[in-house]
């Protein structure tokens, strides 16, 4: 790793955990810590999804793991007295198994035809909570608690959000912990070689099972960790909202995951984050302009990826390629 990777590296942990708490106190502007954490929290989500592209497949369904990542959690805390921090992995596990499931009969597909199914799931999922009772149908589930003490040995590694004078900021640390953890993740995924294998099928499946390629296993795989971050991120937002409905989470929603990919750079691994960023924000910013705010916004965002096929983070590289 040059200079360079360190040298951003560290200025990134330096905003986020010191630059970005330090801006909001100056500022005085608490409310910001909200938008930071679900713009970090939709982050893990579409880096799922930028997952599933990285195998060649496209994926239109992360909001059905979010929500029913979202769901698991929450029947666990408020029906069986478990903690958040127990509830957490259990809900991103539950969606890993039920992507193999899934992933099992629908990955054969491709191209549209992939996306189409996918683009489905989502709505599967909202009609299943609504019909069951364990979800409480459209009433939804809530008052559910805020993350109580996680200790080991005794000694307090997170403090009761309860009892935090302010338990946005402890959302906000949570969150974009998360975040570094699943993108570090992911980056280690893509360098690997299971990475490698994958690359493999986004460029040529025949080829690589020619070859001896498990392809039907590498599919499997990648869809069930991009839905155990799908998961982990509808958990993580049920306890931010301390509630959760069928509605939740959206067709819309699993659209813009996909967009973020697409706007950050579907060859990056931060792609996806920054592509969250800038739409969260795009859209916020666009919310004076009232009834044409979708107008531009979609506008804007052809124009940005006409103008940038391969991504924001594309300028990077024609910067290098510059003399």
């Amino acid at each position: 790793m040059n200079k360079q990777k360190i040298a951003a590296i560290a200025a990134f942990f330096l905003a986020i955990y010191i630059g970005v708490p330090w801006a909001i106190a100056a500022s005085g502007r608490t409310d910001f810590y909200y938008t930071l954490t679900s713009v970090a929290l939709l982050s893990i989500a579409s880096a799922g999804v930028w997952l599933t592209f990285y195998i060649g497949r496209i994926n239109i369904g992360q909001g059905a793991y979010a929500l029913a990542g979202g769901y698991v959690s929450a029947i666990l805390m408020t029906q069986y007295g478990l903690s958040f921090w127990t509830t957490l992995p259990v809900a991103g596990v539950f969606c890993a198994v039920l992507a193999v499931l899934i992933g099992l009969p629908i990955l054969r597909l491709r191209g549209v035809y992939f996306a189409m199914v996918t683009l489905v799931l989502t709505e599967v999922m909202r009609l299943t909570a609504l019909a069951l009772s364990v979800t409480q149908g459209a009433k939804g589930i809530t008052s559910i608690p805020l993350p109580g003490e996680l200790s080991l040995f005794g000694i307090t590694l997170i403090p009761d959000f309860a009892t935090l004078e302010n338990p946005k900021i402890g959302f906000y640390w949570m969150a974009v912990t998360f975040m570094v953890i699943a993108y570090a993740v992911l980056w280690r995924i893509v360098n690997s070689r299971l990475g490698h294998l994958c690359r493999s099928l986004q460029q040529n499946e025949e080829l690589a099972s020619s070859i001896g390629v498990n392809t039907a296993y590498l599919r499997v795989i990648a869809y069930s960790i991009s839905s155990f971050l799908g998961g982990i991120a509808g958990a993580s937002f049920i306890a931010i909202s301390q509630s959760i409905y069928p509605s939740s989470f959206q067709v819309t929603d699993s659209v813009n995951f996909m967009l973020n990919c697409f706007l950050g750079g579907l060859g990056y691994v931060f792609g996806p984050m920054l592509g969250t960023l800038m739409l969260y924000f795009g859209w916020d910013l666009l919310f004076t302009t009232g009834e044409y705010q979708l107008l531009i916004y979609a506008s804007l965002l052809i124009a940005l990826m006409l103008a940038l096929p391969n991504g924001v983070l594309s300028l990077l590289d024609k910067k290098k390629a510059q003399p």
